[in-house]
């Protein structure tokens, strides 16, 4: 099984940047692939009802565990990235056992945080 790391490591490798000039919903279309992935990773979790909208809205149903009567919840995010920096070729780091020190983000361009 894939653990939430990985996940996440997976979802910001998709650029989904927007363009502001569009008026369409979604902005642009490689924002589906990573609804669609979304979506079939929802159908694998044993998610019921897994959709992606035309608007690339990805819908799923997570049945109650019990018999009380409890209200529906729903969780929404966007999948979008500003057109302003590019979401492309996104290559995180992942720093286990951060001691607070500096971070070397680029060590070609001498980019680092403090």
């Amino acid at each position: 099984m894939t653990n939430v790391v990985d996940r996440f490591l997976k979802y910001v490798s998709f650029d989904t940047a927007s363009e502001e000039n569009r008026t369409t919903v979604p902005s642009t279309e490689k924002q589906f692939e990573l609804a669609k992935y979304l979506a079939d990773e929802m159908n694998a979790l044993g998610i019921k009802d897994v959709s992606v909208s035309d608007n690339c809205y990805v819908y799923g149903t997570i049945p109650a565990t019990s018999d009380a009567d409890c209200p529906t919840i729903g969780f929404l995010a966007h999948m979008d990235t500003s057109p302003e920096i590019s979401g492309a070729n996104v290559r995180p780091q992942l720093i286990r056992n951060y001691d607070g020190g500096e971070i070397i983000l680029n060590k070609a361009s001498d980019i680092r945080m403090s």
